[in-house]
């Protein structure tokens, strides 16, 4: 089972806006070549398909597409693959955000 991260702005002492919004996500990931927006994400199982609804950005890294889903103000991304460590702090610190577990 892989980890799951929050990419959030929620921990900083700011009055200034704290969400990350779906308009900045989709403007920040479209400088982004190795990632594209997608309206749901479908994971297959060996007996069975599963396709959420939502917004992500899918990173992709060699021959696997790593979700970012953006939701309710922050990304997430589950660790399923080391190489998306860097690319997770790489996209929290061009967002100004932190990381949690979560």
């Amino acid at each position: 089972m892989s980890q799951r991260y929050r990419i959030t702005r929620t921990m900083q002492e700011s009055t200034t806006e704290q969400a990350i919004t779906l308009e900045e996500c989709k403007h920040y990931f479209a400088s982004k070549p190795d990632f594209e927006y997608a309206p749901s994400y479908t994971v297959t199982g060996p007996t069975s398909t599963m396709t959420i609804d939502g917004d992500f950005f899918m990173w992709s890294h060699e021959d696997t597409k790593i979700p970012f889903r953006h939701f309710d103000g922050d990304l997430y991304v589950a660790i399923s693959n080391e190489a998306v460590i860097p690319k997770m702090i790489e996209v929290a610190s061009e967002l100004r955000a932190d990381l949690t577990e979560g």
